[in-house]
């Protein structure tokens, strides 16, 4: 009975980490990342737009949080966002991809 119990809480906890690290990464995305990804200034690829995320979802997450750490064309390292840890960008990042697929 203990065992199931615990099954349970840890299943809890992990369903209110992804809530969470959903929450976190539409908290940067809209107060960081929107600046340029919702217009696509210097040819950022649009929120949203399927077609300019497929290529770059197709690369992986470690691949994406690594050009979001050391920046790429005209976006600065880190974008807008550096006080963001790795797991926050990757939240912000895995938000845009729940969003552009």
């Amino acid at each position: 009975m203990k065992l199931t119990t615990s099954l349970a809480l840890a299943a809890s906890l992990v369903a209110f980490s992804g809530v969470a690290s959903a929450d976190k990464g539409k908290e940067i995305y809209d107060t960081k990342c929107f600046t340029c990804h919702a217009s696509g200034v210097a040819g950022a690829p649009k929120f949203g737009d399927k077609a300019a995320w497929e290529p770059r979802i197709a690369t992986g997450m470690d691949s994406l949080l690594a050009v979001s750490v050391k920046g790429k064309g005209a976006m600065p390292p880190k974008g807008t966002c550096m006080d963001c840890s790795d797991e926050d960008l990757k939240a912000a990042i895995q938000y845009i991809i729940d969003n552009s697929k």
